[in-house]
């Protein structure tokens, strides 16, 4: 299975997807000017990577994955609500995933926005206090 690690910039997020080493984590801002051209990379390798791991039944690794976002725009929210959704979809078929979301102490905002995103994948994140 191949990894997808995206170098940040000031607008967008750094995104290490790497099975070898078990780091799975979206950090830092996003807020692309073109949301697709980040997210749907991401989208796309999660794809893969949750077939070949519905498809692999003697790893029981878990997969936790990590945001560890500052801030994310609404155009952002919408695709990070669609991973939270493939990664669900992946728990129901069987795969051993987690979520973290991690937020600064004094940011209300994110911690509801990620409290939000688990009500609506119905899928518990465990918060993570920075």
């Amino acid at each position: 299975m191949r990894k997808l690690i995206i170098d940040p910039t000031p607008t967008t997020p750094s995104i290490v997807l790497d099975p070898d080493k078990k780091i799975y984590m979206i950090s830092g801002e996003s807020r692309p000017s073109d949301v697709r051209e980040i997210y749907d990379q991401i989208l796309s390798w999660l794809d893969e990577f949750s077939k070949y791991m519905i498809n692999i039944n003697d790893i029981k690794d878990p997969v936790i994955f990590n945001f560890d976002l500052e801030y994310f725009n609404s155009s952002s929210a919408k695709l990070i609500l669609d991973i939270c959704k493939t990664l669900a979809d992946m728990r129901e078929k069987g795969v051993d995933v987690s979520i973290k979301w991690h937020y600064d102490k004094d940011d209300e905002d994110l911690l509801e926005a990620g409290k939000e995103m688990s009500k609506i994948v119905k899928f518990s994140f465990e918060y993570i206090e920075t």
